[in-house]
């Protein structure tokens, strides 16, 4: 059997197979239990010399599934070396000594990924604070898991000797089948992926989808965005919409909105004077709102000339957007005061016409070509009215007498 064995007369001892079995056994148990018990402990020691303690988690994660690998492996070892096997029998070594490989392969990667998503979501994702990092990582991983799981049934499947092309054929089918009768769910779903990578929407935004609702985003989910209207009314908006439309994010890229007030000023008003004013009003506001944004500073120019007014514009900044309501009550009412006390006018809409000195006595002029229109029906009008009767009056006469008179019938 051993032809190296004969030299010390040897080959034909019966405790030979089953002594080399337990010899390497033992040399396994020993091998796991040194891994086990002092070799992870020296890596795992070492490790914490590094600036992350990922490396001790793929370490933990592996413990287990690389210590039942040895034992394993040297089971195998243990059986098919020092026993002469039949075909079938080592056959039968091969697959449940690759059945118990692929079940510890499969723990070790799940193990090793979990423990991946952990430490980044503990170390990095708390520092970005990405909705993808809350919402989609953690689905990610379940896919993931679910995935090595569904790979590890096919390989045990193929390894048992059975068939798994049907297999795959009919789950092609039937996710095909399943993917059309959940398309609008899978089109939320996908939106909402786009939602979340992209960081269209956090949840504190102030949002506005284009001719549709505005309001605080409340959550973003994988199927449906919920906003709080001005109303208080929670309003669910498919995610599918908001990939689609176009939206208005009034907290990005930083919460400060700007605050823009147009205003104007009579003609007859001194505009340097306005300007000084105006600068005074913002610098005054600026310093006593304490949701102002002082380092903005404010702005000041001209605009246009108004039918009324001469219009110019003031420009400030809040800190968000409840404040930039704030902000511009406290700027309209000191700078409608301090007009009042310097005595500007703020002209009403209004206009003014002119017409030339001679409309009073002559009437508008006649334009060239200008001919006045004919009444419609104009003969048939004017002989109804002659047929009309005369009616009785009284007008007044003198007698001879001196007294004037009045009675009925003719003059």
């Amino acid at each position: 059997m051993y032809p190296f064995l004969a030299l010390f007369g040897l080959e034909d001892q019966v405790w030979l197979a089953p002594a080399m079995f337990g010899a390497i056994l033992l040399v396994s148990s020993l091998s796991a239990w040194v891994f086990h018990k002092l070799l992870f402990r020296l890596v795992l020691h070492l490790s914490q010399w590094t600036s992350s303690d990922l490396a001790s988690r793929m370490m933990r994660a592996t413990r287990w599934p690389l210590t039942l690998g040895i034992l394993v492996l040297g089971s195998y070892l243990a059986v098919t070396t020092p026993f002469e096997l039949t075909d079938s029998q080592h056959g039968a070594a091969d697959k449940v000594s690759g059945l118990l490989g692929i079940v510890l392969g499969i723990f070790a990667l799940v193990g090793v990924l979990s423990r991946g998503i952990d430490w980044y979501l503990e170390n990095l994702a708390s520092h970005t604070q990405q909705v993808i990092d809350v919402k989609l990582i953690p689905l990610l991983r379940r896919g993931a898991v679910a995935l090595i799981y569904g790979i590890g049934g096919l390989l045990i499947l193929d390894l048992l000797g059975i068939s798994i092309s049907p297999l795959i054929a009919g789950l092609g089918l039937g996710g095909l089948a399943v993917a059309l009768a959940i398309q609008p769910t899978l089109a939320n779903l996908f939106a909402g992926t786009y939602v979340m990578t992209e960081g269209v929407v956090s949840p504190g935004d102030y949002v506005q989808l284009e001719g549709s609702i505005a309001g605080y985003v409340v959550e973003v989910g994988w199927r449906s965005t919920r906003v709080r209207t001005w109303g208080n009314n929670l309003v669910v908006v498919p995610n599918s919409k908001f990939a689609e439309t176009i939206i208005t994010n009034y907290q990005r890229p930083i919460p400060a909105v700007n605050v823009y007030l147009p205003c104007g000023v009579s003609y007859d008003t001194d505009l340097y004077r306005v300007e000084e004013i105006c600068r005074e009003v913002m610098g005054e506001v600026l310093e006593a709102e304490p949701s102002a944004v002082k380092e903005y500073g404010g702005w000041f120019g001209f605009d246009n000339f108004g039918d009324s007014n001469v219009n110019f514009w003031l420009f400030v900044q809040a800190r968000d957007r409840l404040a930039g309501f704030e902000l511009q009550t406290a700027l309209i009412q000191r700078l409608h005061q301090r007009f009042r006390t310097e005595g500007i006018v703020i002209n009403y809409p209004m206009r003014t016409l002119e017409f030339p000195k001679d409309w009073a006595v002559n009437g508008p002029p006649q334009l060239p070509g200008y001919r006045q229109a004919a009444h419609p029906n104009g003969g048939a009008a004017m002989r109804r009215r002659r047929r009309r009767p005369a009616r009785d009056v009284y007008v007044p006469h003198d007698d001879g007498g001196g007294e004037n008179v009045s009675g009925p019938g003719p003059a």
